[in-house]
């Protein structure tokens, strides 16, 4: 993984989902004698809502069981 030249990295999906990282999230860096941790800041977490709709979502991934392709189903919701 490389940081960008605006200092950005990509925190890997498994470890936003396990961690609690959902977006809008506030995260502070701490530096210490092993490097450099991220952490959500005290108080700065997701609101219980958010909470709850990242862990409806997460049931939710993957259980679809009609198999259609993106294009398939743009075309339904455009009407075509």
């Amino acid at each position: 993984m490389r940081i960008t030249q605006r200092g950005q990295v990509t925190i890997p999906e498994p470890i936003r989902r396990s961690t609690g990282l959902l977006p809008g999230t506030e995260v502070e860096f701490v530096q210490d004698k092993h490097g450099v941790r991220l952490r959500p800041v005290a108080g700065g977490k997701a609101t219980p809502r958010e909470k709850r709709v990242a862990e409806v979502l997460d049931r939710m991934r993957g259980s679809a069981t009609l198999k259609m392709t993106t294009e398939e189903i743009m075309a339904l919701t455009r009407g075509e």
